[in-house]
């Protein structure tokens, strides 16, 4: 596995827990159990998605399992079967190029291009019904920034004076962090890891291992999902690290899909009676 996958969050394995979080915190404080947010999806070996249906999870699409694999995702301590991916038609694999670029230059920036013009998002159609857990909404309103979000998974740990534990796995202790979205574009959410004393009590970001993991904000009393782990960007004097105060989330805006996310759901279905 090529190192430069620490940009995308599904691709690599690292820490002894889910989400990176502040070096002046105790780390039980962002430990929860799994019926917190019983929706959660995880994908084969690791990564994360949301049941949005019964028998719908939506991801990023480079976390989704390869289709025609015989995989499967664990909801709510069930594995249930996939009947079919379906890719959005604006995500491409990122070039194997561009990473060894990154590592020769120290320089990520031509991924951070690459990955800003990608759609990143994937549904999952299940072979059988989630009966035992309720979906998550989605947000369809546009108020996304300055919001604060909860960010939840069991991607690899770590905090932001040190960054991601060396070597640690990238499937570990369920977590929940909070950040303020700070900014958005037409496929992006991104938030900031702040350091103390800026950042909130509970100051957090997805770690390796995490891709594809839930945003989620209150809406009109209602916890509703706005957000996928997708990539991040690092902090200068840390070019090729991740994990570290300063560095940039990027997680894609499911308002911004809403469309097409029905049109898949529907089709799908109507197929299928």
């Amino acid at each position: 596995m090529n190192r430069w996958l620490f940009l995308l969050f599904a691709a690599l394995p690292l820490a002894a827990g889910a989400v990176v979080i502040r070096d002046d915190v105790d780390d039980a404080r962002y430990q929860i159990e799994g019926s917190a947010f019983p929706a959660l999806a995880d994908m084969p070996g690791e990564g994360h998605g949301v049941l949005i249906d019964p028998r719908w999870v939506v991801t990023a699409a480079h976390a989704a399992p390869m289709e025609g694999m015989g995989a499967s995702v664990t909801i709510n301590g069930s594995a249930y079967g996939v009947e079919r991916v379906y890719l959005h038609p604006g995500y491409r694999s990122m070039p194997e190029a561009l990473g060894k670029e990154a590592l020769a230059t120290g320089n990520p920036a031509r991924i951070h291009a690459f990955l800003a013009e990608m759609d990143d998002i994937a549904l999952i159609r299940l072979q059988a019904p989630v009966n035992d857990v309720q979906p998550v909404p989605l947000y369809r309103g546009a108020a996304e920034v300055a919001q604060i979000a909860a960010l939840i998974g069991k991607g690899a740990t770590g905090n932001g004076a040190v960054g991601l534990v060396p070597g640690g796995p990238h499937r570990t202790t369920l977590r929940r962090a909070y950040n303020a979205i700070t900014g958005g574009n037409d496929r992006y959410l991104w938030y900031r890891f702040d350091p103390p004393p800026q950042g909130l009590p509970l100051e957090g970001v997805l770690g390796n291992g995490d891709s594809g993991g839930p945003l989620v904000i209150k809406n009109q009393g209602t916890s509703q999902l706005v957000g996928l782990g997708s990539w991040i960007t690092a902090v200068p004097e840390h070019a090729l690290e991740a994990g570290f105060y300063g560095q940039v989330v990027y997680n894609v805006r499911v308002s911004r899909y809403i469309d097409w996310i029905e049109s898949v759901m529907r089709t799908s279905d109507d197929a299928s009676r």
